[in-house]
């Protein structure tokens, strides 16, 4: 078949989930193994029978997980029968639909695609463009499929070819069989054949946890005005060419705040927990006595800033809330009433049943699989009666978002006016709370009762559940990507990149079975050619550049296929060794990449120096293995990279002096091609505690570490312009 097309169905995401089925595998008698139909019925589905582990193991999927899995995809296997009947009717699908529901193509690609009609009839094919333009030049490709009967219908197939100048964007394919006026229709993408980083000019950023970087004028937590003025400072003064952020996602507005900001109530909206109340335009039309409170809450809240112990979140939240409730009240002026009431046409439906399901869990609490029966189905009569009834309710929170909005506007425009050459980096949660906004609102398009996690690793050897609901890739499909597509066009639009983490879940993730054990689980094929092309799409449009978080289990084929779009990788000094174990020299690291020393799952370097995260993994019962062999393995990984630096010169005489040996290795990640270099904000100031441990939740104040000293005492914005020790880890990077 001419042309490279991804027909965007199940059976196209097979190809390299699984390996063929036969005797001989691995642990067979450790679980119930599927049958060959079950296996066959899993692979049309993308759903993985086999895989092998981190420690390069061969593992077989029990039948029960493998059930499991399907039957989240609406497809019953749970006994043989039944399986075979799903393969059956899975197999007939495609001849009963006109068109395929989604084609994606690259530009300059010539595919070609099935129409289904019936046997001897003629069909009229055209792309409907974007721009509203039209297509006809589709042309009947000589290709003879023997047709099928389907319910009692002999159907044909006719085989069509797309011309490869398709202009870049969303298309409509149509069709019109013989004389029949009904047009069906199928959804076509053009996708840009690469980005195209190598232009990037190498610069190096601050790599940060936005709400513990606080400052004496935030209220306790670190909003976007302390992001524009850091970003405006280190541009000016260090010469940083971006910030790249945690993820700014919305979380809970009503009862407790989720602390972890890869936990969102949704990824599309953002979190007014960030929001500078004073920068609202609205303040400065305060009443009086609505000023004077503003004010006080304020003095509250920033007290706040100067505690080193764990961030409060739910109390700057109280404080923030009420302030916002009276800036509400305020009546706009009228251009400020038509600026929003572009935002509110701009965002459509989503923004609506965002704020819907804001004013609802301001009434029932945020879980709203525990909301009544009838308020559960965002197109339920009750729903729309309930925003019928509260009108200033759900535009509150409408409201809030176009706050948001602006402020983030600003943000981006304050980092790029300072010099910087990309300002804010987002950063883009893998998955989102499975009773949060999103959970709520697109329903349709995730997997229920499955969670999101990942298979046993070196640094989580249980195994990790992340509570959250999977994207479902047959309902992506159908519905033209729709919900991918909103999402990153919102991330990114107020920003110079994005940061993709886990981006491997856009080729393949772990859904779990059992929360209890995330090790039963197995893995689902997404088609990546869709979900990258969409991601590359957006990106080229608004002209930022992509870095996909591409640590752990990879498939070796991955890397170079993002390599080929132009999406940038993700290299952490610790985890980059030959195929010896040793530490990677500079020179060969990845050019197209973002290189840093740690990451947010580690301690800041100064604590991994010392095995914190050995120690706290001990206390918190997350090893396999005895802590006396995981303290010599440490070690002996610290040793290696001590080693490294030594055989570089970039050590001396540093040995034992931590804050050098910090320097130096940022001064190995320097020296890499790397195109983009991150400094963890917490390395620059001595921090030493830990924001994130994998495995738990309220175990460890995960998310709620303020930024500090390696006294323990807070460091705040203001004082970072007079830290010696920040300014001579930074100077290290161009020595």
């Amino acid at each position: 078949m001419p042309g490279r097309l991804r027909a965007v169905t199940s059976a196209s995401l097979a190809a390299r989930c699984v390996r063929p089925y036969g005797p001989g595998y691995g642990r067979l008698a450790r679980v119930t193994a599927p049958t060959p139909a079950l296996v066959e019925l899993a692979v049309a589905h993308g759903v993985a029978t086999e895989y092998w582990d981190w420690q390069g193991k061969h593992v077989l999927v029990s039948t029960e997980v493998v059930s499991a899995v399907l039957a989240a995809l609406g497809v019953d296997a749970s006994t043989p029968d039944r399986a075979a009947n799903a393969l059956a009717e899975y197999q007939l699908a495609r001849w009963r639909r006109t068109l395929p529901p989604t084609l994606v193509m690259r530009e300059g690609w010539t595919p070609w695609f099935a129409v289904h009609l019936p046997h001897g009839s003629t069909a009229e094919v055209w792309v409907d463009l974007e721009d509203g333009g039209q297509r006809r030049d589709i042309p009947q490709q000589e290709h003879w499929v023997e047709p099928e009967w389907v319910d009692g219908v002999q159907v044909g197939e006719a085989t069509y070819q797309l011309p490869g100048d398709l202009p870049l964007g969303y298309h409509r394919l149509c069709a019109r069989i013989g004389g029949n006026p009904e047009v069906f229709t199928g959804t076509v993408i053009v996708t840009p054949q690469r980005l195209e980083p190598q232009k990037l000019q190498r610069t190096w950023g601050w790599v940060l946890q936005l709400y513990s970087v606080r400052s004496r004028r935030s209220w306790g937590i670190g909003d976007l005005h302390d992001l524009a003025d850091l970003a405006a400072w280190s541009a000016t003064d260090l010469g940083a060419g971006f910030v790249l952020v945690n993820p700014l996602h919305a979380a809970e507005t009503a009862g407790r705040m989720e602390p972890s900001p890869y936990l969102p109530a949704s990824r599309r909206f953002a979190n007014p927990l960030y929001l500078r109340i004073e920068d609202i335009d609205e303040y400065g039309d305060l009443a009086p006595a609505e000023r004077d409170r503003v004010r006080t809450l304020a003095l509250q809240t920033r007290a706040l800033s100067e505690d080193a112990t764990a961030l409060d979140r739910d109390t700057v939240w109280a404080a923030k809330r009420e302030a916002l409730q009276l800036l509400f009240g305020v009546r706009p002026s009228i251009g400020r009433i038509a600026e929003y009431g572009a935002y509110c046409d701009r965002e459509g439906q989503g923004l609506v049943d965002f704020a819907t399901w804001a004013a609802i869990a301001d009434v029932h609490g945020p879980e709203w699989s525990k909301w009544p029966a009838e308020l559960r189905d965002p197109a339920a009569p009750a729903v729309v009666a309930f925003r019928n009834d509260n009108p200033d309710a759900v535009e509150f929170h409408c409201w809030l978002q176009w706050q948001l909005d602006e402020q983030l506007a600003r943000t981006q425009a304050r980092a790029t006016a300072a010099g910087m050459s990309l300002g804010v980096l987002h950063d883009l949660a893998v998955g989102v709370h499975p009773d949060g906004a999103d959970a709520w609102a697109l329903q349709r398009v995730l997997a229920a009762g499955i969670h999101v996690g990942a298979p046993p690793d070196a640094f989580n050897q249980q195994g990790q559940d992340w509570s959250q609901p999977p994207w479902r890739p047959d309902a992506l499909a159908e519905t033209g990507y729709a919900a991918w597509r909103d999402l990153v066009r919102a991330v990114i639009r107020h920003g110079g990149g994005l940061r993709i983490d886990h981006i491997l879940g856009l080729f393949r993730l772990w859904w779990v079975t059992s929360p209890e054990r995330p090790t039963e689980g197995t893995y689902v094929r997404y088609d990546h050619e869709a979900l990258i092309g969409i991601l590359v799409l957006e990106a080229a449009r608004a002209g930022v550049v992509v870095v996909g978080e591409d640590l752990g289990t990879v498939e070796p084929w991955v890397r170079d296929y993002l390599t080929e779009r132009g999406v940038l990788g993700t290299s952490v000094l610790w985890f980059e060794r030959d195929a010896q174990g040793n530490p990677l020299p500079p020179e060969r690291w990845r050019e197209l990449c973002l290189a840093t020393v740690t990451t947010h799952d580690l301690p800041p370097t100064a604590g991994y120096l010392a095995g914190d995260h050995v120690d706290l993994r001990d206390r918190l019962g997350l090893l396999t293995r005895p802590v006396a062999e995981e303290l010599a393995v440490d070690e002996a990984d610290r040793d290696s990279w001590l080693n490294a630096l030594r055989e570089r010169h970039l050590l001396g005489n540093a040995d034992g002096d931590v804050e050098r040996i910090v320097e130096a290795l940022h001064r190995y990640v320097a020296h890499t091609p790397a195109k983009l270099v991150g400094v963890a904000l917490t390395d620059a100031v001595g921090e030493r505690r830990t924001q994130n441990q994998p495995g738990t939740t309220d175990e460890y104040p995960n998310w709620r570490v303020p930024l500090g000293g390696p006294d323990g005492v807070p460091v705040l914005i203001e004082d970072l312009p007079t830290n010696n020790r920040l300014r001579r880890l930074i100077g290290s990077l161009s020595s």
